[in-house]
């Protein structure tokens, strides 16, 4: 069968693959629709330390069951958690298996789902009556939803977010979704206007305001409750914990890639919550199966573009040329 290797940075191919082995545990998926994202552009790049070569793409997965069970029948369309956990490690053992310390994604640490089926156990899965395209959407708009839920976010909070990315719009929208005041901070227009759309109810172009100023304004001199920083700057790091209110919570969803320098003496004047969040569990999916089910997200305009597999490889050279100019690619294998 047909798949997108990854053979070496800057090198992707359309490969053939042997057809995958499974037992009676598992499900045998077609994969309909696969996203890209950061993490596969810095795979294609050579800037992503996890990856090694060969290696077939793709986590964000909409899928139709070929060969179910009882409970998933064949013919059940899905959406697919991508990561593996040890249920030994400490974190498993505290039920955080999103963190878990040998976790494996699917198109990182082992091959991905940008081929024509897949295998994979019944728990790993999330049937639903949603659109191809919106099932594509389910697993990253999950890592924003998994980041607000660490903030403990709720309706009386307002809450700031750096970066409108897919990563940052999906915590756009799960801050929405709680009905915090959701501030969208971006230098792109486009994004910060798919953000409103997602329930941004004020947006701040840093590259022409003052964002600081402008949080200020915004929160009557208290700056916001929460702060989570989607972007992985090590400026846009620090401001998280100057601007954050007192008593506030800091979430960082993806990481600096330079070591980061703190005034120390605010995470303790203002007794800061110091969050990281990595990937999702359960309820996130279940969450924003529930969102888009009900309409809150501007599907449309959060994709940027749908090739077929045999464009993939041009389409990352091209993403990787000009990469403000998209938002979210996914790859149609199956209509």
């Amino acid at each position: 069968m047909k798949a997108l290797s990854l053979i070496n940075k800057g090198d992707a191919r359309i490969v053939e693959i042997s057809e995958p082995v499974f037992s009676a545990d598992d499900l045998l998926l077609r994969v309909d629709m696969v996203g890209l994202c950061g993490t596969d552009l810095n795979s294609f790049r050579g800037n992503n330390p996890l990856v090694t070569y060969p290696r077939v793409l793709g986590h964000e997965i909409a899928a139709t069951v070929l060969q179910g069970t009882s409970g998933v029948p064949a013919g059940t369309r899905v959406a697919v958690s991508p990561y593996t956990s040890c249920g030994r490690c400490p974190s498993c053992r505290r039920g955080r298996f999103n963190a878990c310390r040998e976790n494996q994604t699917f198109g990182v640490q082992r091959d991905g789902a940008l081929t024509e089926l897949l295998v994979v156990p019944e728990g790993k899965v999330y049937p639903s009556a949603l659109s191809t395209k919106e099932l594509c959407l389910v697993e990253p708009l999950t890592v924003g939803f998994h980041a607000v839920a660490r903030a403990r976010v709720t309706e009386t909070d307002v809450v700031a977010v750096f970066g409108c990315g897919g990563i940052g719009l999906g915590a756009v929208a799960g801050s929405a979704f709680r009905r915090a005041r959701t501030i969208a901070i971006d230098l792109d227009d486009t994004k910060l206007e798919t953000a409103r759309a997602a329930g941004a109810k004020h947006l701040i172009n840093s590259e022409r305001e003052d964002f600081r100023a402008r949080l200020q304004e915004l929160t009557d001199g208290d700056g916001p409750d929460v702060v989570i920083e989607a972007i992985g700057l090590q400026a846009t790091f620090q401001a998280a914990v100057q601007v954050v209110a007192f008593t506030g919570r800091v979430v960082y969803i993806g990481y600096a890639k330079e070591p980061v320098a703190y005034e120390t003496k605010l995470f303790v004047q203002k007794e800061l919550d110091i969050l990281g969040s990595r990937n999702a569990l359960p309820e996130d999916f279940r969450q924003v199966i529930a969102m888009l089910g009900a309409g809150r997200f501007p599907v449309d305009l959060a994709v940027s573009a749908i090739v077929g597999l045999e464009e993939a490889p041009s389409m990352l050279a091209k993403w990787s040329s000009s990469p403000a100019d998209y938002t979210k690619i996914m790859v149609q294998i199956h209509l």
